[in-house]
């Protein structure tokens, strides 16, 4: 491992680098001793706490030379966010070698996300002398997988689900060899020492021809498998899982393949084939082949590659066992449903006793491998918005690749609300958002609840100060807050979702933001908002107005039945005589006319989730929804170009925003126009809402937005271009989802924020004077 260094020069140094950021696991180590031999540098490198340490000597332009390769030329799988170098002293060293790694205190790097199958790999695996030929557990320090397996920092094979398989000769000695790109590659594992699947590739596709349902064994759990252009498989899958209107996600052989079914334009492109691999929305094909099951009628398809060799060895066989790998790069009219294995509600299955327990009703196979996997974590769900990616999911590939924050804060963990819960937990200026967990229905989430918070304390190793949560009592959240023995801070829901969107973009400085979902409890601890325009500055906010306030006949059941958000609407514009005789088709509807004129179970929203539900209803779009969601995504679909209803709304002279006048002209348009009409009116009056606030702020005139409605891009792209007019800039979530899931993330900085703002005061308090 050593190199002989020529004679010394006069002006031969010797530096001290530190290297922070995502340096562990990603083949640094030989990256940076291949980067000091080729200059005929001496020293060592090694693994730390705080990243990977380096001493090297040698002249003086190699080292400024090998300074920057380390940010320029690092590994595909690396992050560095910081190299810092200072002078040491010269020991004459001819050599360079790889140390041990040490640990002095508490760890300050993380685990990376599991990465997708590199080229180098695939490769080996379809190369008839490689040793690796078909194996389907192959992997290197380009890829693999990491989080999914790792029980505990430091990320050695003994803390992973690899520790029971001992290295062959082969493999330990390219773990061995820094020259090698398995060295200290963790999974490092081959057919005669590794993992084993429990069916043959070959085998799994002639039962997804047969046209059953086939449970596969993946990365952060299982998969539930069926041929995606067969209509009555996918039928089956649908109704045997209880699964209700969401679409499935679908996986092809190859970005070619991917071509066949959907229009994919290049930052979509750059999604599908990025390490973290995700699942992608894009624009589906008509007449593609895919069962209409699939996306029942959405004019999109979520599609993603194969991300694990079995994935690529399946597509393989489906293929017909093709030579070498030109035929990934050829458009292959393959397609599989790829959906989570969990009946309904419930967390993902990984165990392989799980499986058989819990999808036998489900699955007609079931396969397994005998490496555990030791975290669930589902696909990362994306969708460009805007011109760029925004995750709608974070999970696998992306968890736990942390946020950095404006500045560090105290330690915090963070537990989000209910739907689509996501936990955060704060170390330094770093905010590493946990996998999506899911909505806190079940007993069996709230156990995955726990597992999770459990979890990432651990691999952060973080003692949190202090629990943040929202308002709202009954969350199951808000309870597993009460129970720690940390100070709580409770945090408003839609300054939650705001303040996640200025962490995210590094704003430590007032905004303006708009949160638009279905429901937040209010600060008087009764109301339901939603569509709320709010001033924000850190851990302090303002509600500067509110959409105005519809009934909601039935509570939470009007928005799984858009036709009672519609008859509010009527109602409301007192037209509530027509309620009957509109929504005749619907049972109950002179009840429901009935309820809303004497008030009874209909409780206020100002959600503008709930307005889109209105709209639905109005229009006779998906008047009794199969899903959350369901109906705002139809008309999102329907709308091409959104326009402007003039007058089509008023801003009060309180703040209320009122769009009456917008749902009244629904009642009198077909739902494309409906559609078109009611996003760019709905974009426009949000502009108008906003304009003479941010115009009085000091400082860049931007909008910060989030909320589940600012995943619909239709009305995010038309808000940008309203604003944009106006020499004002959209700021939307990016690295974290706008719907709940991105909620911790706020909680975490608005926490944080109020800490030091605490410990501020306190050290004031001790200057003696007046303030005390």
């Amino acid at each position: 491992m050593a190199t002989a260094l020529p004679h010394p020069r006069s002006d031969t140094r010797r530096l001290h680098v530190d290297v922070s950021g995502a340096v562990q696991g990603v083949g640094f180590r030989p990256f940076v001793w291949t980067l000091a031999k080729e200059r005929d540098l001496a020293g060592w490198v090694l693994n730390d706490e705080a990243g990977v340490r380096i001493e090297v000597e040698g002249p003086a332009d190699q080292l400024d030379d090998f300074l920057t390769g380390l940010q320029t030329r690092a590994p595909a799988l690396a992050r560095v966010d910081e190299v810092t170098a200072r002078p040491c002293d010269i020991t004459g060293e001819t050599g360079f070698e790889i140390r041990k790694s040490e640990r002095r205190s508490t760890a300050n790097t993380l685990v990376t996300p599991d990465a997708a199958t590199c080229p180098d790999c695939l490769s080996d695996m379809f190369d008839p002398a490689n040793r690796r030929h078909l194996y389907p557990f192959t992997n290197c320090t380009h890829c693999g997988p990491r989080y999914t397996i790792t029980r505990d920092l430091p990320y050695d094979r003994a803390q992973t689900s690899m520790a029971p398989f001992d290295m062959c000769p082969s493999c330990q000695a390219e773990y061995e060899d820094p020259a090698d790109r398995r060295f200290h590659a963790q999974p490092n594992a081959c057919t005669e020492c590794g993992p084993q699947l429990s069916m043959a590739p070959a085998e799994i596709a002639e039962h997804v021809r047969a046209g059953r349902i086939v449970a596969l064994k993946g990365l952060g759990g299982f998969h539930l498998i069926v041929d995606a252009c067969n209509a009555a498989a996918v039928d089956r899958l649908r109704q045997r899982k209880r699964r209700d209107g969401k679409p499935f996600a679908v996986m092809v052989a190859g970005l070619p393949s991917a071509r066949l079914f959907a229009d994919i334009d290049p930052v979509e492109t750059d999604a599908l084939t990025s390490h973290a691999s995700p699942i992608v929305i894009c624009r589906a094909r008509e007449e593609a082949g895919l069962a209409h099951g699939i996306s029942n009628g959405l004019p999109s398809v979520g599609l993603m590659l194969p991300y694990t060799p079995v994935h690529h060895l399946l597509f393989h066989a489906l293929c017909g066992a093709p030579d070498g790998t030109d035929w990934m790069d050829a458009p292959q009219p393959v397609a599989l449903v790829m959906t989570s294995a969990n009946p309904g509600g419930e967390p993902l299955v990984i165990g392989n006793d799980e499986a058989e327990r819990r999808l036998a009703t489900i699955a007609d196979v079931i396969v397994t491998h005998d490496r555990d996997i030791l975290i669930r974590c589902d696909d990362s769900v994306v969708r460009v918005i805007n011109g760029a990616p925004a995750y709608l999911r974070r999970a696998r590939g992306a968890t736990p690749e942390p946020i950095r924050l404006p500045h560090a804060i105290r330690p915090t963990l963070a537990l989000g609300a209910h739907l689509k819960t996501s936990v955060c937990v704060t170390r330094g200026d770093e905010a590493v958002l946990s996998q999506h967990i899911g909505d806190l229905d079940t007993q069996a989430t709230r156990a995955f609840f726990r597992e999770t918070v459990s979890h990432l304390l651990e691999i952060m190793e973080v003692q949190p100060e202090r629990v943040a949560c929202d308002l709202h009592p009954d969350f199951f959240s808000t309870r597993f807050a009460e129970e720690t023995d940390l100070p709580i801070v409770r945090v408003q829901h839609h300054h939650a979702h705001i303040a996640a969107v200025a962490a995210e973009h590094g704003i430590d400085a007032p905004v303006i933001g708009l949160a638009l979902d279905g429901f937040g409890l209010g600060t008087d601890s009764r109301s339901s908002w939603g569509g709320e325009l709010l001033s924000v500055d850190g851990p302090h906010f303002e509600r500067l107005g509110g959409f105005a306030p519809l009934l909601q006949p039935g509570g939470d059941r009007a928005a799984r039945e858009p036709w009672r958000m519609g008859a509010a609407a009527l109602h409301t514009l007192a037209r509530g005589d027509e309620i009957e005789t509109r929504f005749q088709q619907h049972e109950g509807a002179g009840l429901l006319a009935a309820m809303l004129e004497r008030k009874l179970n209909t409780p206020e929203t100002s959600s503008a989730g709930r307005l889109f539900d209105a709209a639905c209803g109005l229009l006779g779009v998906k008047p009794i929804a199969a899903s959350e969601g369901d109906a705002p995504m139809a008309l999102e679909a329907l709308a091409r170009t959104p326009r402007i209803l003039k007058n089509g709304w008023t801003v009060e002279p309180d703040g209320t925003l009122n769009l009456l006048p917008l749902l009244d002209a629904l009642t009198e348009l077909d739902p494309v126009a409906g559609a078109e009409l009611f996003h760019g009116t709905l974009a426009a009056a949000l502009c108008d809402w906003t304009l003479p606030h941010v115009r009085a702020m000091d400082g860049p005139a931007r909008v910060l937005a989030s909320g589940g409605c600012l995943q619909n891009s239709v009305l995010a792209e038309a808000l940008k271009r309203e604003l944009s007019q106006h020499g004002i800039d959209l700021l939307l979530p990016r690295r974290a989802p706008a719907n709940d899931g991105g909620l911790s993330l706020g909680q975490a900085w608005i926490a944080g924020k109020m800490a030091l703002e605490e410990i501020t005061q306190e050290e004031e308090c001790h200057v003696p004077g007046p303030a005390c």
